[in-house]
């Protein structure tokens, strides 16, 4: 069954390819060994250059980008990032499973054998000896060790006081603002049927659902691939198929290498965000997750 989902995934999204209208395509100078970052975006404008200087330095070499007609010059920005490739679309973002029909499409076709990570503009990825080693020492571990894939926890940080006490400049380090997260109140169980681990909690579920953490969104990703044009993510970053490359833990009392997402959505450009995507409501079960933010904003929370 999980076979012919998988089948049922690419299919969908080799027909998803469609509604992308190429932008900058320059996926020739891809090299052979080259790190790629793909990512789905929409009015990302004030955190682009932050986000592209943070995944240089790490190592990465070339950046897959579709904009979701963004209006805020998002499109016109990366176009003239030499390592970038662009492609837009106003299709729904809802229609095509959250972005992951398009993102799956562009890994399917340039991602091939190639280390993929695949991150929003707000999350930056970070690893063991991340401070002092490239993100080439920890794939080449990884290739070392036959790993195909690694594992971030999403970690909400947050700034001291009301969201907007501290405004945030195009540019700058989102974690010199927001330098503070939950570290318990985590939840944990394992997806029987896709093998992975599901983990809830931190201050989203604290603050926003309270009376139903059950609704809090998820916080496991497998966002580090060695891909293969026959994989596909099923649901975000949160699970793969084929399902082995969600085992990325260890039931046997032994501890696996794994990394960390940092989460840096809460800014003071929050509750603008918030509800433009209520309006647009192109969100995961009608945007429930953008209502419980837009009603506990009205009363300006302090995480």
């Amino acid at each position: 069954m999980l076979r012919l989902a998988r089948k049922r995934w690419l299919f969908r999204a080799f027909r998803k390819r469609r509604e992308l209208r190429n932008v900058a395509d320059r996926t020739s100078a891809i090299s052979h060994d080259a790190i790629l970052v793909f990512s789905t975006l929409r009015n990302e404008r004030f955190r682009l250059p932050f986000f592209l200087r943070y995944y240089r330095e790490m190592g990465v070499n070339h950046f897959l980008i579709v904009d979701n007609d963004s209006d805020d010059g998002s499109r016109e920005y990366l176009a003239e990032q030499p390592d970038v490739s662009l492609w837009t679309t106003r299709h729904s973002y809802k229609r095509a499973r959250f972005g992951v029909d398009w993102l799956n499409w562009l890994q399917m076709k340039y991602g091939h054998n190639h280390w993929c990570l695949v991150v929003d503009p707000d999350e930056f990825f970070v690893y063991p000896f991340c401070d002092i080693r490239p993100l080439r020492a920890l794939t080449d571990w990884l290739d070392a060790s036959s790993i195909k894939s690694f594992s971030a926890m999403l970690l909400d940080m947050y700034p001291k006081g009301p969201f907007d006490a501290q405004p945030y400049h195009e540019g700058q380090d989102p974690f010199e603002i927001a330098q503070w997260f939950d570290s318990g109140n985590y939840t944990i169980q394992r997806n029987r049927k896709y093998g992975n681990l599901w983990i809830q909690g931190g201050p989203r579920a604290r603050m926003f659902f309270p009376d139903l953490p059950e609704r809090a969104p998820a916080l496991n990703k497998v966002p580090l691939v060695r891909w293969n044009r026959s994989y596909a993510y099923a649901s975000s970053t949160h699970m793969l198929l084929p399902r082995g490359l969600n085992q990325v833990y260890d039931e046997w009392g032994g501890e696996k290498a794994s990394g960390v997402l940092l989460h840096a959505k809460f800014l003071d450009t929050f509750a603008h965000k918030a509800e433009e995507e209520m309006e647009r409501r192109q969100h995961y079960a009608n945007s429930h997750e953008y209502r419980a933010y837009r009603l506990a904003m009205a009363k300006q929370p302090d995480l």
